[in-house]
């Protein structure tokens, strides 16, 4: 498996490079949702003062379903801090996760962010990072990937929009909020063996060098050494841990916001 390389990134001094995903906006509530945004918009602000790029990996809202001519009401405040922030010169770019996968060209043409759907590599100071939400990778979830490509296959998006986007988002609501359980089930560590996004980790550092995988998707946070050179990072989520992690231009520090 291989993944395209992007443009490289040369940090300034006194800068930083942060990573962040799982926001999961819009559950499990309207007020905790508003409130979780304040606390994200509060913390992109801090960020702002040092930051010269910013990734977000994925599953920034927790049913996200973009149309031609529409987007899910809601999320003023974070869409708003973003663009402020790009107009300022903080180059931002975002991932698809699976809760927000149907993502074509919104952030694009009003934000100025570039979204990408799968993985990507790219150098940032002569280290080689490899970044994306982490679903799908690795073995096993078979029933999950089949699912993947289903909801990416144009034609059943194409029906999917021929609903109208009330009763699309609702739908996308409902299995969303059968799901927090299972939420709450991903922030437990299932060990080296079972956790498939080590598996993919430790397989591909066997065809190159990687000294980063940044991946959010699992909901716990935490540092893994693949091997003496190159570790892995999960980001964990802001549902619970308000996690993130920075790169100063020389290591990256998984930690968390306080407020």
């Amino acid at each position: 498996m291989s993944f395209a390389q992007i443009a490289s990134i040369h940090v300034p001094a006194g800068k930083k490079i942060y990573f962040a995903s799982d926001f999961h906006l819009g559950i499990p509530d309207a007020a905790t949702s508003l409130q979780r945004e304040k606390l994200i918009c509060r913390w992109l602000e801090e960020c702002s003062k040092d930051a010269h790029h910013i990734f977000l990996l994925g599953d920034l809202f927790d049913a996200w379903l973009e149309g031609n001519k529409v987007v899910p009401k809601g999320f003023t405040r974070f869409l708003g801090k973003l663009a402020t922030m790009v107009d300022n010169g903080i180059g931002i770019t975002a991932f698809t996760g699976n809760h927000d996968l149907w993502m074509y060209g919104y952030f694009e043409a009003e934000l100025n962010i570039p979204v990408y759907h799968h993985p990507i590599k790219i150098e940032i100071n002569n280290k080689l990072f490899l970044l994306g939400h982490g679903d799908g990778l690795g073995p096993g979830d078979l029933k999950y990937k089949f699912l993947k490509q289903f909801l990416n296959n144009k034609i059943c998006q194409w029906l999917y929009r021929r609903i109208h986007p009330d009763t699309g988002v609702s739908i996308a609501q409902f299995f969303s909020e059968k799901g927090l359980d299972k939420k709450e089930e991903n922030e437990l560590f299932l060990g080296e063996d079972k956790e498939y996004l080590i598996q993919f980790c430790k397989q591909y550092i066997l065809q190159e060098h990687i000294d980063y995988f940044l991946f959010g998707h699992r909901h716990y946070k935490m540092e893994y050494k693949v091997n003496a050179t190159s570790t892995y990072f999960n980001l964990g989520d802001w549902l619970r841990y308000n996690s993130y992690v920075v790169f100063d231009g020389v290591a990256c520090k998984l930690e968390v916001y306080e407020g």
